[in-house]
């Protein structure tokens, strides 16, 4: 039986694109649309994932998990998952995670309230998505990998956009790279740390632990991260921080000690939430396509609901984004 990622190889488009045509979402050209069905009928496609031909004995609700409903990097993936849900029928509950384990959300995966879940809580054991995981209760998880067959891991390669990051810094002459990393527990800041250490061992700059310091994720974090590193009174020429809500605390901390961004110090940022575009200088980050991932999470759900086939993870691609915050050679 073909699947939707039959259909987006022999389309020649992402797999999240396939989605957005098949689902009727007005997120690609008619051209492209034409094209994802052609395919579908060629490979004798059946949507039979989508809601509309599910059993009527569920509860047409699908969860989304997350660690925290208020952060800007949610938003956008949220509309991803309603979108696709909304177009089938489906409703959709968002809640937070805090209390891990104890937490309304955890609940809802053990006591099946909803016919599957999509998860971006580190606070949610993988022990807890394992027991909750079966058959007719697919779980996708976005931040970690869990050894289930009935839990999928949809990720953005965040090592590549870790090496892109450092990369640039690179290339515009800088030798001396901090690294404000997010939470060290998180799948995520782990693989964007690997992708700059690999990046500054391809340049054979030596990587020193006293350039990294923790700022977990939050702009107070990378406030408080950056003044540390002013309080050395040795900084680096510029910093990567693990994701754009850091590196906006960070241009706070610089400005209160009449350091300028970029003149006197580059900065990069990941994520690129709304918000890098419009603070003072727009900041230079690395594209994650929050959208995509939840639309292709509430896609493979159906499909796995259906009894389709799928596979255990999917990766999708970042993009750098070039703004002012990084110094011209």
């Amino acid at each position: 039986m073909a699947t939707i990622k039959d259909v987006a190889k022999r389309a020649g488009v992402a797999v999240s694109t396939a989605s957005y045509a098949l689902n009727g979402i007005n997120k690609v050209s008619q051209a492209t649309v034409d094209k994802v069905l052609k395919a579908a009928q060629e490979l004798n496609y059946q949507k039979n994932g989508i809601a509309s031909d599910l059993k009527r004995t569920k509860t047409n609700t699908i969860a989304l998990i997350l660690s925290d409903l208020s952060g800007p990097y949610f938003s956008e993936l949220i509309k991803g998952v309603q979108d696709v849900t909304t177009s089938n029928g489906y409703d959709l509950i968002a809640c937070s995670s805090v209390g891990g384990d104890k937490s309304t959300a955890t609940k809802f995966l053990r006591e099946k309230r909803v016919d599957g879940a999509i998860v971006l809580a580190t606070n949610i054991s993988t022990e807890a998505i394992k027991a909750s995981a079966r058959e007719d209760f697919p779980i996708v998880v976005l931040d970690r990998e869990v050894a289930n067959p009935h839990v999928i891991h949809v990720e953005v390669d965040n090592q590549q956009g870790g090496y892109d990051a450092t990369k640039h810094l690179l290339y515009k002459g800088h030798r001396s790279i901090a690294y404000v990393s997010g939470p060290l527990d998180s799948h995520d800041n782990k693989e964007r740390f690997k992708g700059y250490k690999a990046a500054l061992a391809a340049s054979e700059i030596p990587y020193h632990s006293r350039w990294t310091i923790n700022g977990d994720f939050t702009r107070e974090g990378g406030y408080r991260a950056t003044r540390t590193l002013i309080a050395q009174q040795n900084l680096p020429e510029a910093i990567f921080y693990a994701n754009d809500e850091m590196a906006i605390g960070g241009l706070q901390a610089f400005s209160e000690k009449g350091i300028r961004v970029p003149e006197d110090i580059s900065i990069i940022g990941f994520d690129d939430i709304q918000l890098a575009a419009y603070v003072h200088p727009p900041l230079t980050t690395v594209r994650q396509p929050k959208y995509e991932a939840g639309s292709l999470s509430v896609h493979l759900i159906f499909q796995m609901l259906a009894g389709e086939s799928v596979d255990q993870t999917y990766k999708l691609a970042t993009e750098f984004v070039e703004r002012d915050s990084v110094k011209k050679r």
